[in-house]
């Protein structure tokens, strides 16, 4: 059975004004006198953000289990000092951000200057375990051109300074400043993958191998490939529904099953591609790996399904994966629902929205 595992990040708001508050240590402190939470919450970037960084996950049970724990946990902390946790990609209201204080965020924030003003997100990386990292760079040049169609299901951030940016994900657009964004190239293997890794440290502001921030990259921590192309998930059920179809995507490229051959698609159409997702969300035209040509969303969404299905339904993930993405096009990502309740009620609707999650 293939491991997997999630790292979540959550912001601290305000309760009235939804602005982030740079109360996490407190809310960490609180959050430790679990003995058996302890281990896997840690501080973020900003100080008004808190890290849940799941142990090693084998089942969609076991996922959603330890996921919804420490939403719970999460709630109640964040409710004793008087804040309300968000799980959108952006907060609605832009703070001014203040950074943990770890020499590593200090430098990264001398790096990137002004660009850390508005550098507030919220994102879930999903781990999957692969055998070697020879391995993992093949999975990588295989699972690239998914990438647009995932980011379009987990499209959760369409607004910004507290107006609708009119894109679905604006923390793509957020994170397109950085160094390195998007798609990594393709690799010829782990030698080459290791070599350009090395040259990049030290060029702009890529201060070490964490500050890669593709899509997709191999953990330097950990035997895993990780998938860093989603917004942070309104509720945990998404966000386990991500993970498992990363989970089958790795397993059914290194098992050789996935069905149907796919395209070969240059860096700028994927990128092109990325954008379109970012904006329209799962409204999107995408390129389709499979035929290389633009499609509706739900069309390549379908071409996602039937290239992992075998290895899904092996996984005994199957049914919850394309029931999950039955739901998403049926009631809409996070950014359908948080634009939709900001309309009907405005920013304390929002809010609702989210401490309902």
């Amino acid at each position: 059975m293939e491991t997997f595992g999630i790292e979540e990040e959550a912001m601290l708001v305000d309760s009235d004004t939804l602005e982030p508050r740079p109360v996490a240590e407190t809310v960490l402190r609180i959050l430790r006198r679990d003995a058996e939470l302890r281990p896997f919450v840690t501080r973020e970037y900003l100080r008004s953000q808190v890290e849940y960084c799941s142990p090693v996950l084998r089942s969609a049970q076991e996922a959603h289990a330890q996921l919804t724990r420490h939403r719970r946990a999460l709630d109640d902390a964040a409710s004793e000092v008087g804040v309300t946790r968000w799980h959108g990609a952006v907060p609605f209201v832009h703070g001014e951000p203040q950074a943990s204080p770890t020499p590593r965020y200090t430098q990264i924030a001398s790096e990137y200057r002004g660009l850390v003003r508005e550098h507030q997100i919220n994102a879930i990386h999903v781990h999957v375990g692969i055998p070697s990292r020879e391995v993992g760079v093949q999975v990588m040049n295989a699972v690239r051109g998914w990438t647009p169609v995932l980011l379009a299901l987990s499209a959760n951030s369409p607004h910004w300074r507290s107006q609708d940016s009119g894109f679905d994900s604006w923390r793509t657009i957020q994170m397109r400043r950085w160094t390195t964004h998007d798609c990594p190239p393709v690799f010829a293997d782990a030698d080459d993958y290791q070599r350009r890794i090395e040259r990049l440290v030290g060029v702009g502001g890529t201060i070490d191998a964490g500050t890669v921030a593709w899509n997709l990259r191999l953990s330097a921590n950990h035997p895993t490939i990780e998938f860093r192309v989603f917004d942070a998930q309104l509720e945990a059920r998404e966000t386990v529904l991500l993970a498992l179809i990363c989970r089958a995507l790795v397993t059914a490229t290194v098992a050789g099953d996935a069905g149907g051959a796919l395209a070969d698609l240059p860096p700028e159409l994927l990128e092109a591609s990325l954008w379109q997702a970012a904006r329209d969300g799962i409204d999107a035209r995408l390129l389709d790996p499979v035929t290389g040509e633009l499609s509706g969303a739900r069309a390549v969404a379908d071409a996602l399904l039937a290239h992992l299905g075998p290895a899904a339904d092996a996984l005994g993930d199957g049914d919850e994966i394309r029931s999950g993405i039955d739901r998403l096009f049926r009631h809409g990502t996070g950014a359908a629902r948080q634009r939709q309740r900001h309309l009907e009620g405005g920013p304390h609707a929002l809010r609702d929205l989210h401490e309902a999650c």
